[in-house]
């Protein structure tokens, strides 16, 4: 069964197509292996989320959509699994906030970045960094810590979905606001984060560009008192508590 073959009324169709996608994405050597596996363990928590956008969630966006529009330089970073899973979504959100997109992989090499940076152009980005690496994130080693000078190293705003802890910490000692897509509330990403959307990415990504529609006449003023009002550590425990208190009864096990 492709994406294509999977009806809409299925239960688990959302579900369904974000697995086929990501198939895809190995099958193109745009998401590495490993990449499967954390797909898989989000899957999990999404699942005892009720695989809905929780109230909290809702309102993380919101505070990150103010966020990226009162940015200076805000850069959208995707790996192999956002490449995936919602490469429209991301340029779409890209320029509804002038951002730019860049390329930063755990599992590095030239060749998957310029498949990603090709996906994406595919998709509608117009231009996307990562391809030059003449940057870099201090206190990582090897090819996790570099980025585009232009790119990461120079951003005021990440949006950083489905990262790792260290990148994450590492982009917090450069005093960059990060912005952290993340479905396990208790991972080091968005505990790290100034903006921890506990949500699934393919909800998250156009719930943000929804909202950043809706504040795009907003005066900077507004924009700081939704970014002053967002509490971070309530976020994520609105999300541990919907987690520990879910219910399985409405669930399918396909």
């Amino acid at each position: 069964m492709t994406e294509t073959e999977v009806s809409e009324d299925h239960p688990r169709y959302a579900s369904l197509v974000t697995r086929h996608r990501i198939e895809a994405g190995v099958e193109e050597g745009i998401t590495s292996k490993q990449g499967l596996i954390a797909q898989g363990r989000g899957e999990a928590f999404d699942y005892l989320l009720g695989e809905r956008t929780l109230p909290s969630a809702d309102r993380a966006a919101r505070a990150a959509a103010a966020t990226l529009l009162a940015a200076e330089h805000p850069v959208i970073s995707v790996n192999g699994n956002v490449a995936a899973l919602a490469p429209t979504e991301t340029v779409e959100l890209a320029e509804t906030v002038d951002a730019d997109i860049e390329v930063n992989l755990f599992n590095h090499t030239a060749e998957r970045v310029g498949r990603i940076a090709d996906h994406l152009r595919e998709h509608g980005a117009d231009e996307v960094k990562g391809l030059t690496g003449d940057g870099e994130i201090p206190g990582l080693s090897h090819a996790r810590g570099v980025v585009d000078a232009d790119g990461i190293e120079s951003a005021d705003v990440v949006v950083v979905p489905l990262e790792d802890g260290d990148r994450a910490a590492a982009l917090d000692s450069m005093g960059k606001t990060e912005i952290v897509i993340d479905l396990n509330p208790g991972s080091r990403s968005p505990r790290t984060a100034d903006v921890p959307i506990i949500d699934n990415l393919i909800r998250a990504v156009p719930n943000i560009t929804d909202h950043a529609r809706d504040l795009a006449d907003a005066p900077p003023e507004e924009l700081r008192e939704i970014v002053d009002a967002f509490d971070a550590d309530e976020a994520l425990a609105a999300a541990e508590a919907a987690i520990r208190d879910g219910s399985f009864a409405a669930q399918d096990e396909t």
